[in-house]
């Protein structure tokens, strides 16, 4: 294994044994090719990609999850991105505003949302379970 690789394996790991605190069926997802679905599964209707290099492409990235999450059918996504030296609930989490509570977001009815907020894992862990406590109102695509 490539240590490129091995590095995004030990974060993916990392996150699954954060996010299994609050969800316990959460686990790394077996690799699909190019109908990629993210890197976590066991979260409902969520699809979570992890992200540790050294060098940041985040728009790639927002591209690449929100893809994940149509190739899913999943209605909400976060991409995680490793901060060196901070623990796994205090690593980088993107979320599409058109995702979050009607209070937060301005829904955009077109598609794939503008503006992604970030915010720590922590803080998309408690936004995450309000979104997933909430009655299935989850935009369309």
């Amino acid at each position: 294994m490539s240590k490129a690789k091995d590095k995004g394996t030990t974060a993916e790991r990392d996150v699954v044994r954060y996010l299994q605190n609050w969800w316990p069926a959460a686990e790394r997802r077996a690799l699909s090719g190019n109908k990629d679905k993210g890197d976590v599964a066991g979260i409902p209707a969520t699809v979570i990609e992890v992200k540790a290099a050294q060098r940041q492409d985040l728009a790639k990235w927002r591209r690449e999850t929100w893809t994940e999450m149509e190739n899913a059918g999943a209605h909400v996504c976060v991409l995680v991105v490793k901060r060196p030296y901070k623990s796994v609930g205090q690593w980088d989490a993107y979320m599409p505003q058109t995702l979050l509570p009607d209070a937060l977001s301005d829904i955009d009815e077109e598609g794939e949302a503008e503006s992604w907020l970030r915010m720590d894992l922590r803080l998309a862990v408690a936004m995450l379970e309000t979104i997933l406590d909430r009655e299935p109102s989850f935009p369309s695509f």
